[in-house]
């Protein structure tokens, strides 16, 4: 893609408005192209100064004016006489702070949003009642959703596999419904929770290969319009297992 093609999105990467996978490629573009990186620094402090003179209400007098153009003549020199070098250092820096900061900022949103799902995971297991719905078998458990949720999702056959199916139960991410699904493998208890990719979800990484977080084995990607994340204490290969089954079962 062109720089031309990129810029179309820099102001829904600084409104955190884009999908993951929209985010994850200008941010590529943004740490190899130091244009499109002064223009996304641009554009977030004008947001800013915009956001600022809103709140603030400021509207300068006669006298302030006066001093600003004052200033501003004295301060004007001839171009060969102005310290360009050390202007375009200054930029640059500060062009390359902004990109990490937006990285980072958007680091930390995606772990937070993966510990959200942890926790969840985490007080279902010492739940009473851990599922709303209790069944093996995947024509029960999928149905139970039908109008609890704004979208439907296909279950794999577990019958040759060491998978079972528990039960599921209505959760909300953010206040948006989700469907939290229960598995069991060898005394080890898997959930399976499954999103409508929105805007809002970009939060979460686009796609991770098993990994672990807070002792936790992960996996997360997306598909088909929704986002699935796989969450248990079992080994990352029993969760990327599990994930192979789901997402053959949206591909049958």
């Amino acid at each position: 893609m062109t720089c031309e093609n990129w810029r179309v999105w820099l102001d829904a990467y600084v409104d955190e408005n884009c999908t993951p996978e929209q985010f994850a490629g200008i941010e590529d573009h943004l740490q190899s192209c130091s244009s499109c990186a002064a223009e996304a620094l641009a554009r977030l402090q004008l947001k800013r100064a915009t956001r600022a003179a809103a709140a603030a209400h400021f509207a300068p007098s006669s006298e302030f004016r006066l001093r600003i153009e004052k200033t501003v003549q004295k301060s004007r020199k001839p171009l060969w006489k102005s310290a360009w070098i050390p202007g375009l250092a200054t930029v640059s820096v500060l062009v390359l702070i902004t990109v990490f900061s937006l990285m980072f900022s958007r680091y930390r949103a995606r772990e937070q949003a993966i510990a959200e799902l942890v926790d969840l995971h985490v007080d279902t297991l010492a739940s009473s009642n851990p599922v709303d719905v209790v069944s093996t078998d995947r024509h029960t458990v999928k149905p139970w959703f039908q109008g609890k949720l704004p979208y439907t999702f296909n279950l794999p056959e577990l019958k040759d596999s060491s998978f079972k199916l528990l039960g599921g139960k209505l959760v909300y991410i953010r206040d948006n419904p989700g469907a939290q699904l229960l598995f069991e493998l060898r005394k080890h208890q898997i959930s399976v929770f499954i999103l409508e990719d929105q805007p809002n979800s970009a939060r979460l990484p686009a796609a991770v290969p098993p990994s672990s977080f807070r002792g936790f084995s992960v996996e997360t990607w997306s598909q088909a319009g929704l986002r699935y994340v796989v969450i248990s204490d079992t080994s990352p290969a029993d969760v990327h297992a599990l994930a192979d089954l789901l997402r053959s079962a949206e591909h049958p």
